[in-house]
């Protein structure tokens, strides 16, 4: 089967033109103009990427990503009109793993999913299970579990994990892990990384506000401590 990507664009010039880059790239696409009917194709047909835009007639942006989120971990891109924290910080918070700022060239954009797609196809092989008191780390299953249940995780979120997992108690600057995890230049936004640090907090960390696993360097980056 192709690759289906999922675009929610309310302005019709910008959904034609994502469109048509998207299909130059041989990627099936559905697109849709509001939030509603982008959660009802998406559950009809699921995706293997979806591209939100924030500023949505009905539920917002922020809304259409928590809801998919909700039921999947496909990788989401969250679009914003400027290059504004508090919208970018709040598209990830909903749970996006990555962010376009308007206006972006056709190229750009493909590069983003090509390098989503690499991510959330490959497969962590030929590593041992990680295991750091009650956290399990299963790279090969691609599964967490803490204190034997299973955590979900994005595979964004999974990713960041095993990576800081495979060395652990070296300590990451957030340009490495953007390398790492992301695999692409960000020009140094480390809000990818801060934001991707503190939802993983939530979900492995006993109490996220003093965390026992992935713990902050200041200054320097993180670790996730043995």
């Amino acid at each position: 089967m192709g690759t289906r990507i999922l675009t929610v664009e309310d302005d019709e010039r910008i959904r034609t033109a994502v469109r048509l880059a998207l299909e130059d790239e041989g990627w099936e696409v559905d697109e849709t103009d509001n939030g509603e009917d982008a959660l009802t194709v998406f559950t009809r047909e699921p995706s293997d990427v979806v591209l939100i835009d924030i500023m949505l007639p009905g539920i917002d942006g922020f809304e259409v990503c928590r809801s998919i989120r909700k039921i999947s971990d496909v990788p989401i891109v969250m679009v914003t009109a400027r290059n504004d924290t508090h919208d970018v910080v709040a598209g990830l918070e909903a749970g996006a793993d990555d962010y376009l700022t308007k206006p972006f060239a056709p190229k750009e954009l493909s590069a983003r999913i090509r390098a989503l797609l690499r991510r959330a196809r490959s497969v962590e092989t030929g590593t041992e299970k990680m295991e750091f008191g009650d956290l399990q780390i299963s790279p090969a299953e691609g599964t967490v579990h803490l204190a034997g249940s299973e955590v979900h995780l994005t595979k964004t979120e999974f990713r960041l994990l095993v990576e800081l997992g495979n060395k652990p108690g070296r300590v990451f600057s957030r340009e490495a892990l953007l390398e790492q995890v992301w695999g692409h230049d960000y020009f140094g936004d480390g809000r990818l990384v801060d934001v991707h640090v503190r939802r993983l907090r939530t979900k492995i960390e006993p109490d996220p506000t003093s965390p026992r696993y992935v713990v902050t360097v200041r200054g320097l980056g993180y670790k996730l401590q043995p």
